[in-house]
């Protein structure tokens, strides 16, 4: 995946999702337990402890996570940056598709699958439409439908 985004530094990156996907990971695990091993992503993930571990080579050599002598995962700022990014399109997608009626495990799934592939340009549009509809109070699943209070 080509990141294109102001808010990773304006540069082009080149991460595949798998990549994206652990660095999120990495990212949600630490909101949640403070501090991350190798087989907190094993459990979140669902992937065997080698696949993990040679994942996490990757990441390491490519400058995007650190990993201590105890075993636990820090992201580096680049790292950081990406998860972020990732972390970020995820939840507005999670919320949009939950606001016109998607039921959570659905919206949490198919956010997961746009979130990489999404254009800069569309999340954008998608994150403005959504926030008009904030101020005006009106959900998205209404705008849909007409059904919006009258602004006369």
């Amino acid at each position: 995946m080509l990141i294109e985004n102001s808010d990773i530094g304006g540069d082009k990156m080149n991460y595949n999702e798998s990549s994206e996907d652990y660095l999120e990971s990495i990212l949600m695990l630490r909101e949640q337990l403070g501090k991350v091993r190798s087989i907190d992503i094993v459990y979140k993930l669902g992937y065997s402890k080698p696949s993990i571990s040679i994942a996490m080579k990757k990441l390491r050599e490519k400058g995007l996570i650190n990993m201590d002598a105890e075993g636990y995962i820090t992201l580096t700022d680049e790292g950081a940056k990406i998860a972020r990014h990732t972390y970020t399109r995820h939840k507005v997608l999670t919320n949009f598709f939950e606001s016109i009626g998607v039921g959570h495990n659905n919206a949490e799934a198919d956010a997961c699958k746009i979130e990489h592939d999404i254009s800069d340009e569309t999340f954008k549009r998608l994150k403005e439409h959504m926030h008009r509809l904030q101020e005006l109070d009106i959900s998205p699943k209404a705008a849909a439908f007409g059904n919006t209070p009258d602004t006369d």
